[in-house]
């Protein structure tokens, strides 16, 4: 009942289902439509995420990193870059719910500043979402919808990283060098076979998101290790937004057999520029994901959707699912105002939504 609960109190699910539902009036769904590659991927990818999760492997990696941390501007570097790897990895929802956590938790024995290292911690983990398929579901469907490989995929990822890396480290160089106490290594056991086994489930996930082999085998053989492991790692799977994608293919079968809407859209995304900052707007509005796969039907320019649906993860809290998580940690866990921290990351998310705006663009231009 738990889960059932969860799912359906996703807000984004809800609206998604509800524009699914009035789509259903004007046609029919056709079943060529319904990219199974991207569900599968995507169902394979949150079952490895979170049996990474239930073996603690980023919690380890973000207690040794704490423990080296002698100042605060080295104790923000170190866990941010923390979070733009995990987010490669991970992907940038299960790096912010345990990332954000943990630091605050240290932030109050220590009585540490809160908002910015939250703020970055958040942004972080969509810089390095965006570096690979798996750590934005957007990406999944991507490469599913324009076929694309590895290495095309990594020359539009790339330079948008190390571009974004910049960025960041100009950040760092503003924050004090705050002397801090040094903290206690917290014990945590990992279990090192099944920590293996899923890292070689995770390799044939990568040749599966590329179609080098049927995504479905890795899809099965991730959720046999997750019963063996633990049953209930398969509760703590994301399915709204499963049901979110399929809702959103429906929907866009839908509405890809009424002309006048077809044209309109049409008209609207006529050309890599349009792509690139209608991908940026509608994120802004519907977050990233449905965003993606709504402009992803209608246009062929693949690089610049990559760069706008990854961009429009900044700004408005719905930008990400991420964000929205990031504010939700962060009024569980904090001690700080609810509404200060707030303005500051809103102010922060939006300048950072600019400044890669004009990255992108530029990006493109190249």
């Amino acid at each position: 009942m738990t889960v059932l609960k969860k799912v359906f109190s996703d807000k984004i699910l809800q609206i998604t289902f509800v524009i699914t539902i009035i789509s259903l009036f004007f046609a029919r769904p056709r079943l060529e439509d319904i990219n199974l590659h991207t569900i599968f991927s995507v169902a394979a990818m949150l079952i490895i995420i979170q049996i990474y999760a239930y073996l603690h492997v980023l919690d380890v990696l973000a207690y040794k990193l704490t423990s080296i941390a002698d100042n605060m501007q080295k104790l923000n570097i170190l866990f941010t870059l923390l979070a733009i790897i995990a987010g490669m990895f991970l992907g940038n929802d299960i790096t912010a719910l345990t990332l954000i956590p943990l630091y605050l938790n240290i932030a109050k024995r220590c009585d540490l500043p809160q908002i910015l290292p939250v703020t970055l911690i958040g942004m972080g983990a969509n810089i390095g979402a965006a570096f690979t398929p798996w750590g934005n579901p957007h990406n999944i469907f991507l490469v599913s919808k324009y076929s694309v490989n590895a290495l095309q995929f990594f020359s539009w990822s790339l330079p948008y990283l190390l571009m974004a890396l910049v960025i960041t480290f100009i950040i760092f160089y503003f924050i004090p060098r705050k002397k801090i106490p040094r903290q206690d290594i917290k014990q945590i056991n990992i279990s090192l076979r099944p920590t293996i086994i899923t890292t070689a489930v995770f390799a044939l996930f990568f040749l599966g998101v590329f179609k080098v082999i049927n995504v479905a085998i890795p899809m099965i053989v991730a959720i046999i290790l997750a019963l063996l492991i633990n049953p209930r790692i398969l509760l703590k799977v994301d399915f709204a937004l499963l049901l979110t994608f399929t809702c959103f293919f429906i929907f866009i079968s839908d509405i890809q057999q009424i002309p006048m809407i077809v044209s309109i859209i049409h008209t609207m995304i006529n050309s890599e520029s349009s792509t690139y900052f209608t991908s940026i707007i509608s994120s802004q509005i519907i977050s990233n994901v449905p965003a993606t796969i709504l402009v992803g039907k209608f246009t062929p320019y693949a690089e610049a959707l990559f760069l706008g649906s990854n961009i429009g993860g900044f700004g408005s809290p719905i930008g990400s699912m991420a964000n929205m998580l990031v504010l939700k940690t962060f009024t569980q866990n904090a001690t700080v105002s609810r509404s200060e921290f707030f303005k500051k990351w809103s102010v922060m998310q939006f300048i950072g939504l600019i400044v890669l705006t004009v990255v992108g663009w530029g990006l493109l231009l190249i």
